[in-house]
């Protein structure tokens, strides 16, 4: 069933001796695009689809993740710099260096945007879509469920015993209608025993919120780097019904990149791509087709 829903050549990249997984289809201008937790380059499947006849369709699975390798603590470190790494080791090995359009969502947004940051000049477009690139708003309080998961035992037994994030997130992350059975199996396959659920957990443990955290200043400088995108044609579709990444995300979006286009929908959810999928789709033709 998965051959169904996802079509696609399977490619790899050896990073330090882990395979990192990729979708690389179509040619034309590159379309990176970047997943976040705990998703998997399944999420833009219909994406792929729609703009492979026209452009070069790029979707790593980050390590831990999808169909990419699972390694523990010892043999990859799960942080944010070793994603920015990955990808920008990747869009080297296939020669990307210009007018890329980047699609980002969830933790995406930071990997992606961390990859913009060290490359400015390569950026022809951006697709914001339920993500964020710099740290959590001060009108936002950190949602009970990831401090949990973040900061106790019993998250982590919940999350790599019991798969609870993957398998909530599939749920909770629809609202307008409920994902299929198989698609649902889709993004919680990868994740299915306590060695391969190590990423879902490293992801959340990885954020940071105070300045002693890990990759702090990492995610500051990101932040900070948006201003270098004030030109760059962004578009931006939300699912108003995400419980972490809501209107008080979008509100940041808004005031730090005021040129960008913004479509919100108020009955959709985390995976926006799944709630409203035709049309998110189709707005990101007309985007990539505007002249403007």
């Amino acid at each position: 069933m998965l051959d169904k829903l996802f079509p696609f050549k399977r490619n790899y990249l050896d990073r330090n001796g882990q395979q990192y997984h990729y979708l690389n289809e179509g040619t034309g201008e590159p379309v990176v695009m970047v997943h976040g937790n705990p998703s998997w380059s399944f999420y833009y499947r219909n994406l792929v689809l729609a703009l492979s006849s026209n452009y070069q369709c790029i979707v790593p699975d980050h390590i831990g993740c999808g169909l990419s390798d699972k390694p523990d603590d010892n043999d990859y470190d799960y942080t944010l710099t070793s994603r920015i790494d990955d990808l920008e080791a990747l869009l080297e090995h296939l020669d990307v260096k210009e007018n890329i359009t980047l699609v980002v969502h969830d933790w995406g947004g930071m990997i992606g945007m961390g990859y913009a940051a060290r490359h400015p000049d390569r950026i022809k477009r951006l697709v914001i879509l339920n993500t964020a690139a710099f740290h959590l708003p001060l009108s936002k309080a950190f949602p009970l469920p990831l401090w949990i998961c973040r900061n106790t035992v019993v998250g982590t037994f919940l999350v790599r015993g019991f798969n609870a994030f993957s398998s909530i997130a599939s749920i909770v992350g629809v609202r307008r209608q409920a994902m299929s059975r198989d698609v649902r199996r889709a993004y919680v396959s990868p994740f299915n025993s306590w060695r391969n659920r190590i990423s879902t957990l490293r992801f959340v443990q990885d954020i940071p919120l105070k300045p002693e955290d890990r990759n702090y200043q990492l995610v500051s400088d990101i932040g900070d780097s948006l201003a270098k995108f004030s030109t760059v044609p962004t578009l931006i579709c939300w699912g108003l019904k995400d419980f972490v990444f809501d209107k008080h995300f979008l509100a940041q979006w808004k005031q730090r990149m005021p040129h960008a286009q913004v479509n919100e929908f108020d009955d959709c959810g985390h995976y926006i791509l799944e709630d409203a999928s035709d049309e998110v789709i189709a707005l990101i033709t007309d985007f990539m087709t505007d002249k403007r």
